[in-house]
């Protein structure tokens, strides 16, 4: 077969798979779709398919396929970012600046910390820290892992509970957006490459300069050619930034944070986001599961993974509560805001590629924050659905 035919053949197995366990399974409840897919694309990549079957592994994912893939991989994943920066809605945690910035500091800063400890508990055992990382990077990298919140999946989340625009779920945005600007500004200080700090420095001033002008031609052009000029803008963004050596994700998101929400319409966006996710990111998926490695052994990693797990969820319900002591909130409030943002997913697998693509963590590593963050997005909807059917009066705070 010819690498078009074969590379057919794993796009068939792409969609097919996850699909059928998920409908056939009836998984929706704790594992949406997307969580599905993530799942399989561990189990198609080397450790697990690739260890059971290695000449059919070997044959489907070979080379030539795989750079196919990955191509597909980055774009998928540079949209999917640039929406995430475009739904950030700072005006309204700004108009409510104090519950917003005492609830996503805590929020964030508590997972921040036990996660630092557990990276610096790794780092005992060689393996984890990858060859280009200094030790600050590492932990770092680990800690911010653990505190991060997936805004993409956190909405669809909260579509599924029905409490996405409910007064409750507007203040949770709020508090994963703030959350969402710093998890970027950390990255990209752990990215920062002193030697190539001029070119660094050149793009975020470049961008800056251009993206005022970008800003004046939008609000200029008619609604139909925003959407053809932003994303020619998303292409140059992540240009820069990958040129720069700050990674082209990074890029993305600035690309999308610079723009404003009510330059689209919010049910095209709703659906391009949902397009993205039915038809391009499970690619994605794929190629993250190719990425993971068992090498040292399948029961160190799933220690690690516990432990990360473990950091994770501990630290951002211990956050949380602490914010609702001092806010005053009701009880049960906090647990369920807390749930749901410790939702992982998508932005925390991101987040752990490019540490991986920069080798500040290894593939082993990389797979044990995978396996948290798909635990972590796992036990949200179980947990949360039976506090919202007791608590239903929460839904309608607005503060």
């Amino acid at each position: 077969m010819n690498t078009t035919e074969i590379f057919l053949i794993a796009m068939t197995i792409i969609f097919t798979v996850p699909y059928l366990i998920w409908r056939l399974g009836g998984t929706d409840y704790y594992a949406p779709l997307v969580v599905v897919q993530i799942i399989t694309g561990i189990l198609l990549g080397p450790g697990i398919l690739g260890r059971v079957f290695p000449d059919y592994y070997s044959f489907v994912f070979n080379p030539a396929v795989v750079q196919s893939l990955n191509g597909i991989a980055w774009w998928a994943v540079m949209l999917f970012v640039c929406i995430a920066g475009i739904e950030l809605d700072l005006k309204k945690a700004w108009a409510h600046r104090r519950e917003s910035s005492i609830t996503a500091g805590l929020a964030l800063g508590m997972p921040l910390l036990f996660g630092c400890l557990a990276a610096a508990a790794l780092l005992a055992v060689d393996g984890w820290m990858g060859p280009k990382a200094l030790t600050w990077q590492f932990v770092l990298g680990i800690g911010m892992a653990c505190a991060v919140t997936a805004l993409p999946i956190l909405i669809l989340l909260m579509e599924k509970l029905d409490v996405l625009r409910q007064p409750i779920g507007q203040r949770i945005l709020r508090y994963a957006s703030l959350d969402d600007i710093a998890i970027w500004g950390v990255l990209a200080l752990i990215l920062m490459d002193w030697e190539r700090v001029g070119k660094q420095v050149a793009f975020l001033l470049a961008f800056a300069l251009f993206g005022y002008g970008f800003r004046q031609l939008m609000r200029w052009l008619g609604e139909r050619d925003r959407w053809y000029v932003a994303l020619i803008w998303l292409a140059v963004c992540s240009f820069g930034a990958d040129w720069a050596g700050l990674h082209f994700m990074v890029g993305a998101f600035l690309a999308g944070a610079i723009m404003e929400a009510e330059w689209f319409d919010q049910t095209q966006m709703d659906l391009l986001r949902h397009h993205v996710l039915l038809v391009i990111m499970p690619v994605f998926f794929l190629s993250t599961g190719l990425r993971t490695n068992w090498t040292m052994g399948g029961e160190a990693v799933f220690v690690a993974a516990g432990l990360l797990l473990v950091a994770s969820v501990a630290g951002k319900l211990i956050g949380v509560h602490l914010a609702g002591r001092i806010l005053k909130w009701a009880p049960g409030e906090a647990s369920i805001i807390g749930w749901l943002l410790q939702t992982k997913a998508l932005i925390m697998i991101i987040f752990a590629n490019i540490l991986l693509d920069k080798q500040i963590i290894t593939s082993e590593a990389f797979t044990a924050l995978l396996l948290m963050a798909i635990a972590s997005t796992m036990l949200t909807v179980p947990v949360v659905a039976p506090k919202l059917a007791r608590l239903k009066e929460l839904i309608f705070r607005t503060s």
